[in-house]
């Protein structure tokens, strides 16, 4: 396997490994977002969710955890506009790294078909100087040349995944906070 990779290292031109070299940083970038957003969005949904709990419980506030705690502690009162600022602070916060993924998922695939037109003009100037070009020849050269697009596609598969899983995330976060301010809010009409 190693011997493949580093002969098709070999055979391809600079435009070619400078792709493949974009699309490898692209999936780091892809995996390690993925994870850091994954689990600081799981560790906060709990805490969201606890103090959501608690309130459902007899709370008269949400708990210390809770992101609509620290614009309670700005105010006096439960301040609907205050808690709507704060409740759209937190959909930013957990919308971090979304756009991100979504640059990856739709320009990867593009990056990765550019290599591979750069491949494919490459083989085709070098089948050129032949004097006859057979299958055997040509069908190499053009799968060695697609090896760059199926690389874009992978990468945009799990970025545009990756994006909606978090998206979805985000969604449970705003969600868990926009119930806090709503209970904060009939608690005070009650009161």
């Amino acid at each position: 396997m190693i011997d493949i990779v580093v002969g098709y290292i070999d055979r391809s031109s600079p435009i070619t490994i400078f792709v493949l070299g974009l699309l490898s940083f692209y999936l780091f970038l892809v995996v390690w977002t993925f994870v850091y957003r994954y689990l600081s969005l799981g560790r906060w949904i709990s805490k969201e969710r606890d103090s959501l709990e608690q309130m459902h419980m007899g709370a008269a506030s949400v708990s210390q955890a809770s992101i609509l705690n620290s614009c309670l502690k700005r105010s006096l009162t439960a301040n609907p506009s205050l808690l709507e600022m704060c409740e759209y602070a937190a959909t930013r916060e957990a919308t971090k790294g979304l756009t991100l993924l979504s640059l990856i998922a739709s320009t990867s695939p593009f990056i990765g078909l550019f290599g591979t037109v750069v491949s494919i003009l490459e083989a085709f100037a070098g089948l050129g100087t032949q004097k006859s070009a057979t299958l055997g020849v040509v069908a190499p050269a053009i799968s060695e040349a697609l090896v760059a697009t199926a690389a874009g596609i992978f990468v945009a598969v799990f970025a545009y995944s990756f994006h909606l899983i978090l998206k979805r995330r985000a969604y449970e976060l705003t969600t868990l906070v926009a119930m806090q301010k709503d209970l904060l809010l009939a608690n005070k009409k009650g009161a």
